[in-house]
């Protein structure tokens, strides 16, 4: 444990430095600013630029669009920018040599990996925490109507796959060479899910389902209930994809 405890601060402290908590924060804080905004300003900008003569009948925006907006920016290019910020998070040290030398100094390989995972997971937590918090102020601001439902739940969902992607970055990270290898087989997952959602039935198992199912629950359109089952193979999958990267980094030759 004390191993662990001195890695996590090793890492924080690292993170801190080179800036990836700083980016993360910053572009997360970002999207929550532009998801209300966007959601308020579109219907508008579409009026103002549409040719003349042209008529075009759009709703009142809602929260609802500015949550659609949280989901889509958070899921497409949120999850995206996670995964880049921390696609070298084992490789570089490996290629420096500064994780063989605490390694050879008794440091455990196990306290490697998991203080890794943790970093990465506290970073993600407080990023997604700012993105959803500076979205809530304000939705609640520039819409004052009680159309969105199951905030904490669906928000919940997408934070837990976000776990599970940084579970199959790290585990790929101790599969591949370099950081575009990691990338490639995190990459791979992400399709593999994809193409699992092919089945009418796989959705109700498939992790997938965490990060394309919110604006359903925003809409009350079905129950947090109906996730359990990708909840715990989520879950299942991430435990099991960090004990294996907890038995390969023990078998790698640096």
């Amino acid at each position: 444990m004390s191993h662990f405890r001195v890695f996590f601060k090793k890492e924080m402290v690292e993170h801190i430095r080179t800036y990836k908590l700083l980016i993360m924060l910053v572009v997360f804080f970002i999207f929550g600013i532009m998801n209300p905004l966007t959601a308020k300003l579109t219907p508008e900008l579409l009026e103002k630029f549409m040719p003349e003569g042209v008529l075009i009948s759009l709703p009142e925006p809602s929260s609802i669009d500015s949550w659609a907006q949280f989901y889509k920016n958070i899921t497409q290019m949120g999850l995206i920018v996670t995964v880049l910020v921390f696609s070298s998070v084992l490789s570089s040290e490996l290629s420096k040599g500064t994780l063989i030398n605490l390694l050879t100094k008794g440091l455990s390989r196990t306290a490697v990996i998991m203080g890794k995972f943790a970093a990465m997971l506290t970073i993600w937590t407080a990023s997604l925490a700012t993105a959803f918090v500076t979205t809530w102020g304000y939705t609640v601001f520039l819409f004052s109507d009680d159309y969105s439902a199951n905030l904490f739940s669906s928000v919940f969902c997408l934070w837990l796959f976000g776990v599970f992607i940084l579970a199959v970055l790290l585990c790929s990270s101790t599969l591949a060479a370099s950081s575009y290898g990691a990338l490639l087989l995190t990459g791979a997952a992400a399709v593999c899910l994809a193409i699992l959602n092919i089945f009418p039935k796989a959705w109700k198992y498939n992790p997938l389902s965490l990060a394309g199912k919110n604006m359903e629950l925003v809409t009350n359109s079905i129950m947090f209930s109906s996730l359990s089952y990708a909840i715990g193979v989520t879950v299942a999958a991430a435990i099991a994809l960090l004990a294996a990267a907890v038995l390969i980094f023990k078998r790698k030759q640096l």
